[in-house]
């Protein structure tokens, strides 16, 4: 298991407990620690959006597949179709109206043009390319919990912060009026919305 952020992988590590089949790694995608042709499967979860360059991570995850393998990863579809993350986008722009945060829109669900996708797989030498759209349900104990998650624990935070610190309690309160508006003030359930792609040579 790699990722670029050390802290991450401590956590992982630390939920995870100990498993002498699981080894994790600090590594960039777009340059990974790892000789050609020695896995079967690549996977990447939710990760791909924020590559600088995705056709350089796909290369370099076809680098690493064997005869045969494949690159499995997912993607977000547009924030339309992803309630939370929709409502959360909506709230705090009511707070910044003349520069609404849009991180995101812009970057967790910026990536969703199938097109694209398959066009930058295709560059990175994947010949074989499968898409598949998948609909399912995120459920919280409150609508605070969901707006805590997207407005304190995403980079969110830092363009809220970046634009006045002071409201940050605010944009928080006014996501979570507006997802208790939509789906409740106890446990709140929204859906969801990726691409899951699987890539062969």
């Amino acid at each position: 298991m790699t990722d670029l952020n050390q802290p991450m992988l401590d956590y992982a590590a630390a939920r995870q407990g100990a498993d002498s089949r699981v080894e994790w790694r600090q590594a960039d995608a777009l340059d990974l620690p790892f000789e050609d042709a020695s896995f079967d499967v690549v996977c990447c979860q939710f990760g791909t959006m924020f590559f600088p360059s995705r056709v350089v991570g796909y290369a370099e995850a076809r680098r690493m597949l064997r005869p045969g393998g494949r690159f499995f990863f997912n993607v977000w579809d547009r924030i339309e179709e992803n309630a939370f993350a929709d409502d959360v986008t909506n709230a705090v722009a009511t707070v910044f109206p003349h520069d609404p945060p849009r991180f995101l829109a812009r970057t967790p669900h910026g990536y969703h043009d199938i097109a694209l996708i398959q066009e930058e797989l295709s560059r990175a030498g994947f010949a074989d390319i499968e898409i598949e759209t998948r609909e399912k349900v995120s459920c919280a104990a409150s609508a605070r919990d969901v707006a805590s998650a997207y407005c304190l624990g995403t980079p969110l935070r830092n363009e809220i912060e970046a634009r006045d610190a002071g409201l940050l309690q605010l944009a928080t309160e006014r996501a979570t009026e507006a997802i208790a508006k939509r789906h409740g003030a106890g446990p709140v359930a929204g859906k969801i919305q990726a691409h899951v792609i699987v890539a062969a040579g």
